[in-house]
């Protein structure tokens, strides 16, 4: 059928069918990456939490349609996330004239950020904060997310190429501002 390369199929088939657990498997399995994608694109985690809410609830409406072999459910879902942190950071801009990076992040670390100290966490996400948003998001696809340059670029509509030149200015602008902050402190 096609859809065995799809990690997520048989998961996708029985949350249609209306298996609880099924839906809780992958709640389980999709939220604290949504969370990840929201928390650093956005860097407000109470607008992850609505965005990794918002993408799963898409996800259960979309499913009883889902068509196998288009696209894999998890870059579809990633898909959705992404756009949905876009349109917030476009209201966002909307209601402010000067978008910056906010003041203050959330200490409270991410799963996978529990053994880094606090304080160097906190400087890196000011840093992630700080890129230019498409600059931000090819960074947290690849990095964060661990998609490779091909689903990132995907996920983005852009070319690898263009995705590694993204990555490139990015890494730049990074060791840059993690720079400045050093000779601030």
């Amino acid at each position: 059928m096609g859809d065995s390369h799809d990690p997520d199929a048989e998961l996708v088939r029985r949350v249609v069918q209306g298996d609880a657990a099924a839906a809780r498997r992958m709640v389980a399995a999709k939220l604290p990456r949504l969370l990840a994608l929201g928390t650093r694109i956005l860097g407000d985690v109470a607008a992850a939490e609505e965005i990794a809410q918002e993408s799963l609830l898409r996800s259960w409406r979309q499913a009883p349609g889902w068509r196998f072999g288009a696209a894999r459910f998890d870059t579809w879902l990633h898909q959705v996330a992404l756009n949905l942190c876009r349109d917030r950071l476009r209201k966002r801009r909307r209601e402010t004239l000067t978008p910056e990076p906010p003041e203050r992040i959330d200490p409270a670390p991410l799963p996978d950020q529990a053994l880094a100290s606090m304080d160097e966490n906190r400087r890196i996400e000011r840093a992630l904060q700080a890129l230019p948003p498409r600059q931000r998001e090819a960074i947290v696809l690849q990095y964060y997310q661990e998609l490779s340059n091909a689903d990132a670029a995907a996920l983005m509509e852009i070319s690898v190429e263009a995705l590694e030149s993204l990555l490139s200015r990015a890494r730049r602008a990074l060791r840059e501002l993690l720079l400045e902050t050093d000779d601030d402190a």
